[in-house]
C-alpha cells in the first residue's frame, strides 16, 4: 500500500510532448564551471521540469538538478534602439532568466577559432562601426561633438601655418578634349 501512494507522488518525467517549440534557449559560454553543468539564457515562463523534459526530449541528456534564478536589469535613461531617443525618460529592462543544468555526463565546448576569415568577421565589424557612426548622428548631443572631417581641416591648416606642407590644386593635369566650342552661340542680350 505505501509503495503504491510513493510511486503516484513522483512526477510523470519525459511524459510531455513537445514537437515544435515556440522558445528560444541560450547555451552559455561558462568556462568556470566544472563540466558536468550547463547554464541557459531561458524564458520568463519556463519552469525547471520544462528543461529538464526538452533537453530529455530534444537531445537525450539526462538531468540531476536544475537552479534557477531571474535577474533584474538596471534601470535605463531610454528605450534601446529607439527612433527618437528621448532624454529624462526612465525605462527598466525585461528581466533575464538564467538555469543552470547539472548533468551525468560532461559537456566541453570545443575551442574558440584563431581566424574568424571564413565568417567574414572583417566584414561585419566594419558594418557595426557604420551603424554607431550613422546612429551617433541621431542622438540628442550630435552637433555639439565635432565631426571627424573638422579634425582633419584643422591639421591641415596647422601645417601650412608652419610651412610643413604647400598648397597644390587637387586637379595637376586638366584632361584635354579637344578643340574649344562655344555652347551658347544664339543668345540674344
Amino acid at each position: 500500500m505505501a509503495a503504491q501512494t510513493v510511486a503516484r507522488r513522483v512526477p510523470k518525467f519525459g511524459r510531455k510532448q513537445v514537437f515544435l517549440p515556440n522558445f528560444t534557449l541560450t547555451l552559455l559560454r561558462t568556462p568556470n564551471l566544472p563540466p558536468t553543468f550547463a547554464s541557459f539564457i531561458v524564458p520568463l515562463n519556463l519552469n525547471k521540469l520544462d528543461l529538464r523534459d526538452y533537453l530529455w526530449h530534444a537531445y537525450g541528456i539526462p538531468v540531476r538538478g536544475v537552479r534557477s534564478y531571474i535577474q533584474m536589469q538596471k534601470v535605463r535613461q531610454d528605450k534601446p534602439n529607439a527612433k527618437r531617443p528621448s532624454p529624462r525618460r526612465w525605462f527598466r529592462p525585461r528581466s533575464i532568466k538564467k538555469m543552470m543544468v547539472e548533468m551525468e555526463k560532461p559537456f566541453v565546448w570545443p575551442e574558440a577559432p584563431e581566424s574568424f576569415a571564413e565568417w567574414d568577421k572583417e566584414t561585419f565589424d566594419a558594418a557595426q562601426e557604420d551603424r554607431t557612426q550613422m546612429e551617433s548622428k541621431f542622438r540628442p548631443d550630435w552637433h555639439t561633438k565635432p565631426s571627424a572631417e573638422r579634425g582633419t581641416i584643422a591639421e591641415q591648416a596647422k601645417a601650412f601655418l608652419k610651412g610643413e606642407a604647400t598648397w597644390e590644386p587637387s586637379l595637376k593635369n586638366w584632361e584635354d578634349v579637344g578643340e574649344p566650342v562655344e555652347v551658347e552661340t544664339n543668345v540674344k542680350v
